[in-house]
């Protein structure tokens, strides 16, 4: 429930995030081409939203399976092997997060105790930065929740997007489109 929940938001702030860039960029356009003026902060406040869409969309790749992963090696192994293999690229994973979870937790105190302010925007650049340990928690989550699922069975791997998959099959897909052609250009029926 909770991590449908979760689920939900993230999708929701996902797409408010990118629909804010877009459109702050659109107006940012027409006011420098059309009005020949512009919003002094949407530069700076259009890189964060931008930083904040990546920073979120890593744990939704995740869930959804959208990374590129390198795993011609894992999937050649015995499936107990690329359970395991899995499990060790997650313990793995989830060391790195924790590290940047702590240097990212360490770096927005020092910005919150200094008190620096975004460069165009009157306000404190920790809550600008307050993504990063947010996000990683998420990641750390997706992580947990795929090692979850590795153990009970219900998964062997990152579920990495295959693209070498994707591109065997296109060169199926047109060389069956090609052969097709030949063959009317020839007229052979089909």
């Amino acid at each position: 429930m909770i991590l449908r929940w979760l689920h939900k938001a993230e999708e929701i702030l996902f797409s408010l995030l990118l629909v804010a860039m877009v459109l702050l960029v659109f107006v940012e356009v027409v006011l420098r081409f059309v009005f020949n003026t512009g919003i002094s902060w949407s530069q700076e406040a259009t890189l964060y939203l931008a930083g904040w869409f990546v920073l979120v969309g890593v744990s939704w790749g995740v869930k959804q399976g959208a990374h590129i992963g390198v795993d011609v090696v894992v999937k050649m192994m015995p499936m107990l092997w690329q359970r395991i293999t899995t499990l060790i690229a997650l313990v793995v994973c989830m060391a790195y997060c924790v590290m940047l979870l702590v240097g990212s937790y360490e770096y927005i105190s020092l910005m919150q105790l200094i008190g620096i302010e975004l460069d165009d925007i009157p306000v404190p650049k920790w809550y600008a930065l307050i993504i990063l340990p947010i996000a990683l928690l998420l990641l750390m989550l997706r992580f947990a929740v795929l090692g979850w699922k590795v153990i009970r069975g219900e998964a062997s791997g990152f579920g990495f997007h295959d693209e070498g998959e994707d591109s065997m099959h296109l060169v199926q897909t047109e060389g069956a489109v090609d052969q097709d052609s030949a063959d009317s250009d020839q007229g052979i029926p089909r």
